[in-house]
């Protein structure tokens, strides 16, 4: 690891809080420190308390950081970012900007053609997940872009934020289609397990026997969606959602273009979506992408709330 280029981050989400203060941890051992920033920097103060150093904003942090990961929601908030370093006085030549973000396709091919116009380097790095995975460190990255920076960058994520790097080539394009198309299972796996904690509760057998049943047959990553259902966080009684159902419902969007593009069908997904929808409009903003759930129980004649989640 090149310990001279000093590394930036923004975006301290649900994800990218955990991933920000791995890294930093990592940088720290190495006798450096974390730049970050966010648009709420409060959100940073457990960053700060670390010993990590905050700036207001991207060019403040464009300005100081030589490589700079992006952890945000939406493909809009990554362009303004983006628009936001070259509009700014900031020579770019040599710095490398290294998204986390699950983003279409598309986006990531505008990005990297704008940065590299302004010599910069642009790494497409979107992670297979949750923030349970972000904060034992343990994501996979999809990486695709220069090499030479994916090399580079590895000592900084493999064993400090992530447990591999699928290496997607020079393309940012094939990384950020890989997330997109993988992402098509979350969704599908959280419909059907809905579905099947639905029928589970209205035949009598009850949610706890069958999530039993989800863990021991198909392991710790479907059962903690089954969880998610069961514990009332598709709708928190306090705090934030875990990754927030309008994300969840971006990146579907995302697969659904992609596929109505290529002619392919997605019937399952669609239906996913459409549950999502539907419960944003009865729940509001803040719900979890497992609030489809919400949706299922309602149409299947139990209310949309569960004992365990709040009630309005």
């Amino acid at each position: 690891m090149d310990q001279t280029r000093k590394v930036g981050w923004y975006g301290l989400g649900s994800m990218g809080l955990f991933m920000a203060l791995n890294l930093h941890k990592k940088l720290k051992s190495d006798g450096s420190a974390l730049t970050y920033s966010n648009r709420t920097l409060s959100k940073g103060e457990v960053l700060s308390q670390a010993g990590a150093l905050p700036k207001n904003g991207m060019t403040e942090l464009g300005r100081e950081c030589d490589d700079i990961f992006l952890m945000v929601s939406t493909d809009a908030v990554l362009k303004g970012l983006i628009n936001e370093l070259l509009q700014s006085d900031i020579d770019l030549k040599g710095k490398t900007i290294i998204d986390c973000s699950t983003t279409h396709p598309d986006t990531a091919t505008e990005v990297s053609t704008l940065l590299q116009a302004a010599g910069a380097e642009f790494v497409a790095s979107p992670v297979f997940g949750a923030n349970t995975v972000a904060e034992a460190g343990r994501l996979l990255f999809a990486m695709a872009g220069s090499q030479s920076a994916i090399q580079r960058l590895e000592p900084l994520i493999v064993g400090v934020m992530g447990r591999k790097v699928v290496n997607m080539g020079e393309n940012p394009k094939d990384s950020s289609l890989l997330k997109v198309t993988g992402n098509v299972l979350l969704v599908v796996f959280l419909e059907a397990i809905a579905e099947t904690q639905v029928l589970a509760e209205k035949n009598g057998l009850g949610t706890s026997v069958m999530e039993e049943v989800i863990f021991e047959n198909f392991g710790p990553v479907l059962g903690g969606y089954s969880r998610r259902m069961t514990t009332g966080s598709y709708a928190p009684k306090e705090g934030q959602a875990g990754f927030a159902v309008s994300n969840t419902i971006k990146d579907a969007k995302h697969a659904l273009r992609i596929a109505q593009d290529l002619d392919v069908r997605m019937p399952a997904l669609d239906i996913a979506t459409n549950n999502m929808l539907s419960a944003k409009a009865y729940g509001g903003e803040n719900l979890d992408g497992a609030a489809l759930y919400g949706t299922l129980r309602s149409q299947s004649g139990l209310s949309f709330w569960s004992n365990e989640s709040r009630q309005s």
